[in-house]
């Protein structure tokens, strides 16, 4: 059975009057029914505010959804592996996921594996069924394809701790080579250079916080006017679709150093925006209650700015990889890189940090020139 994919909504009431929001949940009976609250005055709030309340609303019937409401499985009539996700795995795993991780973990499972084999029972899937059904996404990205194989052991995993099978059959699989890997482009510094000279001030600051100082773009919307300190800035949360939420992990929560020439950027935007309040938003909405949202400075602002450029292929993605990469071509120690952005060493070498020919170029030449004067010493 597919299931709700729950992000609430907000809109009008029919006389213009209010904000509704509308969702779905379980009622006593268990059966799923539309809920609808009011929750504010047009005249009185804004359309970021009303999706904050909704967000919370959701939150809280999330979390219900993953208490207990008694005995789940019935080893006599097991659920299928649609009612299983429904009911069990996904209400677990919900209560540890962060929103925007539930969100997408939830769309992508109900959508692949539900949709395909969400009719069947656990005993009746063998490996070669899950590796086949892998094997027929092969057209999509390999980084969703390597998601739902994940996925897929993890559920068996929780099947095999329920008892419904005695073994995991998605402990092997692999994600098919065919999958097409995205190619992962970085700026150079010359680029850098380009972008930042061709904006306006604000989005020239949010800009140089995602190049040089490497923060995430829902931790720069997040961004409080009293975060901002002499040389660095606090980020202890982060903003995903309207909602402010914690950082994405326990090392997000951190302190960030800033360039002097971004320190004078951050203090011309602090005395030209609006705002004086140390808990006034950095870069607040029209009308300044909530954060504006990324997409819509980035969509609106930056991007057309960019293309006209030839930069139109840069996003948030792009500069993040790019603060890493630059990083590395300077010999910043990778530990001092990876604090400053907010993870772990490896996923800085791994996954954010581009090797440019210019180094691979100096590490042959280096090689042969050691080489030579091996060479020479031994024929001396």
């Amino acid at each position: 059975m597919r299931r709700w994919y729950q992000h609430g909504s907000v809109k009008k009431s029919r006389d213009g009057r209010y904000w509704l929001g509308q969702w779905r949940e379980n009622d006593e009976q268990g059966i799923r029914r539309q809920r609808t609250r009011i929750l504010g005055k047009l005249n009185k709030m804004s359309k970021g505010k009303a999706l904050e309340m909704m967000a919370e609303i959701i939150r809280d019937v999330n979390a219900r959804r993953g208490q207990p409401t008694g005995k789940l499985i019935d080893k006599a009539a097991p659920l299928s592996v649609g009612g299983f996700v429904d009911k069990v795995y996904l209400p677990f795993y919900e209560r540890k996921w962060k929103q925007s991780t539930a969100s997408t973990n939830r769309e992508r499972i109900e959508l692949h594996i539900v949709g395909a084999i969400g009719k069947r029972a656990f005993s009746s899937i063998e490996r070669e069924d899950l590796q086949a059904f892998l094997d027929s996404k092969s057209t999509l990205s390999f980084s969703i394809v390597d998601h739902l194989r994940w996925d897929l052991r993890q559920l068996f995993a929780m099947a095999v701790a329920e008892g419904l099978i005695e073994r995991n059959p998605a402990e092997l699989l692999f994600t098919p080579k065919s999958c097409p890997r995205p190619v992962r482009r970085v700026m150079s510094i010359d680029e850098v250079i380009l972008a930042t000279s061709i904006l306006s001030l604000r989005e020239r600051v949010v800009v140089k916080l995602a190049i040089l100082a490497g923060m995430r773009p829902g931790e720069i919307f997040a961004l409080r006017r009293g975060d901002i300190g002499d040389g660095e800035i606090s980020v202890d949360r982060r903003v995903y679709r309207g909602a402010i939420d914690t950082p994405k992990t326990d090392r997000s929560v951190r302190k960030i150093a800033v360039s002097a020439g971004l320190m004078v950027d951050l203090r011309l935007w602090l005395e030209s925006s609006p705002g004086a309040d140390g808990q006034a938003w950095l870069f607040p909405s029209e009308k300044l209650a909530s954060p504006i949202w990324k997409d819509t400075m980035f969509y609106k602002c930056i991007k057309p700015v960019l293309a006209k450029a030839s930069l139109g292929w840069v996003n948030f993605h792009v500069m993040r990889r790019t603060h890493s990469s630059l990083m590395r071509e300077l010999g910043v120690d990778p530990k001092v890189v990876a604090d400053q952005q907010g993870h772990t060493v490896d996923v800085n070498m791994n996954v954010y940090t581009a090797t440019s020919m210019t180094l691979k170029a100096g590490a042959v030449e280096a090689l042969e020139s050691a080489m030579r004067g091996n060479r020479s010493s031994a024929v001396n």
